[in-house]
């Protein structure tokens, strides 16, 4: 089945008011930014976004969220988002944090058909006794808290029930793509992408490349998680937070971590 569709505007067109979404990337790595871009363009507003984090405040879905169009996120940190902690703070967003590694189970469970599962991740804290609040109140108190989970022992070691997460939509990026929806990602830039299409009920891909079929074995996300397909070309690759060596640094000074000369390496 031929997926592939002529612009980001398109691709998000059917997207309502009030939609769920998963969306890639990690940080500022492998997000959809087109998509994004598109659907602030749309003006869709009301959503509830499940992604790594929320980007920053002038890029990936933290436009979105100064735009006042995000309305609960799921999160595993706030990351250099300053707007989303006074959202947040302010009792104008809702937010539900969980371990990284527990969304992106909740994620690939919600894609396999898995209803729930179990995990150490969060035993022992408020993840799984409940009252970690999810929307301020305008005074500053707690209007929503999240809810105890049901604690089991497997092997005399405690786990918490951890539900899957399927959304409306799933918004994805991928360096290659053919037109039936296989996608390829590349190095770190696959993140949480392909959990992303996996849990969207109809997930559309943005692709820098477009090739007739993509080898099978170069195959990262088989076709039949993704619905629709758009080719963006070459994206901006902006950097979270820029670091560099201080003035006068000598290469192959000691740095934390190195051996001291006479050390095995």
């Amino acid at each position: 089945m031929d997926k592939l569709v002529s612009s980001p505007a398109l691709a998000v067109a059917g997207i309502p008011d009030g939609a769920s979404l998963a969306v890639g990337g990690f940080g500022l790595c492998g997000v959809p930014m087109e998509l994004i871009g598109a659907l602030l363009r749309q003006g869709t507003t009301g959503l509830r976004v499940v992604s790594n984090n929320c980007g920053v405040d002038d890029h990936g879905l933290g436009v979105l969220l100064g735009a006042g169009r995000i309305a609960r996120m799921t999160a595993s940190y706030v990351g250099e988002n300053k707007e989303f902690a006074r959202r947040y703070l302010a009792g104008e967003l809702e937010v539900e944090l969980a371990p990284q590694g527990t969304l992106a189970e909740r994620l690939r469970a919600g894609g396999c058909g898995i209803p729930a599962f179990y995990t150490p991740a969060g035993v022992g804290t408020q993840v799984a006794d409940g009252g970690l609040p999810w929307r301020y109140a305008p005074d500053g108190a707690v209007a929503v808290a999240s809810p105890a989970r049901e604690i089991r022992e497997f092997g005399g070691r405690a786990y918490v029930l951890e539900e899957a997460i399927t959304t409306d939509f799933g918004l994805v990026h991928a360096a290659r793509g053919d037109r039936y929806g296989n996608l390829s990602f590349h190095a770190t830039a696959r993140n949480l992408n392909p959990l992303a299409a996996m849990a969207g009920r109809v997930t559309i891909a943005q692709v820098e490349r477009l090739h007739d079929r993509l080898p099978p074995d170069e195959v990262h996300l088989p076709g039949i998680f993704v619905d629709r397909v758009v080719v963006v070309g070459d994206t901006p690759k902006p950097i979270e937070r820029r670091t560099t060596r201080p003035a006068g640094h000598r290469a192959g000074a000691a740095t934390c971590g190195a051996t001291a000369p006479g050390e095995a390496s």
